[in-house]
């Protein structure tokens, strides 16, 4: 499917904007809200997904796959999340998407034999944990650790914020496998020695903690951003990036125990805390070579930003229909809304965001689909070229900031169309509030604007 002609593709996107357009809007919306409530939805939908083939879109056919372009993926995720409407359905549906490629990429034959297949026949659920109590976006600071015994790894720690962290039947883990030449708290506990005063940030993780039942909360204080950033980001006594690796854990492992985290939205996305105590994991389970985990994770984060950037678009065409056909319908001062002028503008200022950021999207797929994804500027080339229009824009660059300009442009929308529905666009059921109070999860998870402006500065030669 990646060998296509320039109309073979466009038909391709057609008939597949239409198939997952029929299956989001029967099988998903008219239920989400029931969802929502549940805190969960059937892992019958995985099963289902799988049968259209939306689960294998991109991956090697031996597998069960179907290759894919970024051209074909996009219009997937797009449309997934415009008629399904729902960031909790898709961050869990798809998180086998965050989870699996480094699988693909990295595990031995067997391995992939063995994993691969039945997640994406939906049998299985696959999620990725690097997030820890005591970091987000410094993932060279991880601390959970993975030391070899025999042909096992031992590993101990805990992490956070995971996606389809309770029913997973695989987790991808970002381990610590270099020294740690910090003191060390006991061996059950698995994680580094604090100092005594508390970071403010850990207060507020407390509370989740507490929220979620987990008795013990007092026993590993986790460190905050300002501790991190005051360390110098680099895992304070512990080697940093280098000494990170990537480690396949099986879901029914002894040692292995999750607790739910309850949300602002994405409610029926089971999030989970994580807790490894001594989990034994056999050797093979290695993605890769010891120490190459970092630069796994950063490749990996470049798919997870692509596809959060054409979720978001989608997202903020719901607004947009739901706020029109509103807008259409209801009547004030004796004419339907989109009469009075401020609506209407409303309307347009929407439609300038959304049509900005799906030319970008397009743009920056078929640049990958036409395998330009790599550093842009050759060696010994001035730094100042390297912010140059054309070739010379950075790929890493390019898909930070295009996420930041999905994320906003779906906060745009998202704003605007609760605005239009006025009361009603307060009311839980309704796809603006829905969409509203995901908007800022989006914004944060696969790396915050933050950090996605500092990553497209420094690739595109600013400092």
């Amino acid at each position: 499917m990646t060998d296509m002609t320039d109309a073979e593709l466009r038909e391709a996107r057609i008939a597949l904007a239409d198939l997952v357009e029929r299956f989001a809007r029967t099988e998903i919306a008219p239920k989400v809200t029931a969802w929502d409530a549940a805190g969960e939805f059937p892992r019958a939908l995985y099963r289902r997904a799988a049968e259209l083939g939306l689960l294998g879109m991109g991956y090697p056919e031996e597998f069960g796959g179907t290759p894919a372009p970024h051209a074909l993926r996009m219009v997937m995720w797009r449309a997934l999340c415009r008629f399904g409407t729902s960031g909790g359905v898709q961050a869990s549906l798809l998180s086998h998407n965050i989870g699996l490629p480094p699988v693909v990429a990295l595990a031995s034959d067997a391995v992939k034999r063995e994993v691969v297949p039945p997640v994406l026949a939906g049998e299985k659920i696959a999620a990725l944990a690097i997030t820890e109590p005591g970091g987000g976006s410094d993932v060279a600071a991880v601390r959970t650790t993975a030391r070899r015994e025999g042909d096992e790894y031992v590993v101990d720690g805990e992490k956070i914020f995971i996606t389809s962290g309770m029913r997973a039947d695989w987790i991808t883990v970002a381990v610590r496998t270099g020294e740690i030449d910090a003191p060390t708290l006991p061996a059950a506990h698995g994680a580094l020695a604090l100092p005594a005063a508390e970071p403010p940030e850990s207060a507020p993780l407390r509370a989740v903690q507490a929220r979620a039942g987990e008795p013990g909360a007092a026993a590993l204080s986790p460190e905050g951003t300002a501790a991190t950033l005051a360390r110098g980001g680099g895992g304070g006594g512990v080697k940093g990036a280098g000494g990170i690796s990537l480690l396949l854990v099986p879901g029914d492992s002894k040692g292995l125990s999750r607790t739910r985290l309850d949300k602002m939205g994405w409610l029926c996305s089971d999030t989970a805390q994580l807790r490894f105590d001594g989990v034994r994991v056999p050797a093979r389970y290695l993605l890769g070579a010891e120490g190459a985990g970092f630069k796994a994770i950063m490749g990996n984060f470049n798919g997870e930003r692509f596809g959060i950037a054409a979720g978001a678009l989608g997202f903020a065409e719901a607004c947009y229909d739901e706020a029109l056909a509103w807008a259409q319908q209801r009547k004030a001062f004796g004419q339907a809304l989109v009469g009075h002028q401020v609506i209407r503008h409303k309307l347009v200022d929407m439609q300038q965001h959304i049509r900005a950021t799906a030319a970008w999207l397009e743009q920056l797929a078929a640049r990958a689909d036409g395998g330009d994804t790599g550093a842009a500027v050759p060696p010994g080339r001035p730094k100042a070229q390297q912010g140059s229009v054309g070739a010379d824009n950075d790929w890493v660059g390019e898909v930070a900031a295009l996420k930041n300009q999905a994320t906003q442009t779906l906060q745009f929308c998202a704003d605007a169309g609760v605005q239009i529905l006025g009361g009603m666009g307060y009311m839980r059921g309704t796809v603006c509030e829905r969409i509203y109070r995901e908007v800022k999860v989006i914004t944060i998870g696969g790396g915050t604007e933050e950090i996605m402006k500092e990553l497209a500065a420094k690739q595109w030669g600013i400092v």
